[in-house]
């Protein structure tokens, strides 16, 4: 079974409506195998489906997110992004002079989880994460502070 007729398996075994549109918008998200926004997909639906809106777009997506069948990143300046859960989990790295998305490791904040279950007892969920700083060459731009 592919990845797409998982998803909607498992929407359906949780007896969720599965409504052609729906149907339609998790079969763009799963395909595209990457990040991608709520106009990206609404763009992908349409071809197939002029009445589709983006409100559809958005509360399917609720859906999925809610369930566990798919993340949602902000990236800053109103960019948010959607994936499957398939996509596997990773750190972005935003830039906040050029916008740049850069992708890092998840296990990089291993540590960090660990100490907050300790210290907090509190499981913290990083598996899909967006942190702010300056990449190598705005960090070079930016004049330094003494």
């Amino acid at each position: 079974m592919s990845h797409c007729h998982t998803l909607i398996a498992t929407l359906r075994a949780l007896r969720l409506r599965m409504t052609p549109q729906r149907e339609m918008i998790v079969e763009a998200l799963a395909h595209s195998g990457s990040h991608m926004t709520a106009e990206e997909i609404l763009e992908i639906v349409r071809r197939r489906a002029r009445s589709v809106n983006i409100a559809t777009v958005y509360r399917t997506l609720d859906l999925l997110v809610e369930h566990g069948l798919a993340t949602r990143t902000d990236l800053g300046e109103g960019r948010v992004v959607y994936a499957t859960v398939r996509h596997g989990p990773h750190i972005h790295l935003v830039c906040r002079g050029c916008g740049h998305v850069q992708e890092a490791d998840a296990s990089l904040l291993r540590s960090l989880t660990e100490a907050l279950r300790e210290r907090y007892h509190f499981s913290c969920d990083a598996g899909h994460l967006a942190l702010y700083g300056l990449c190598e060459a705005c960090e070079q731009k930016e004049p330094t502070s003494n």
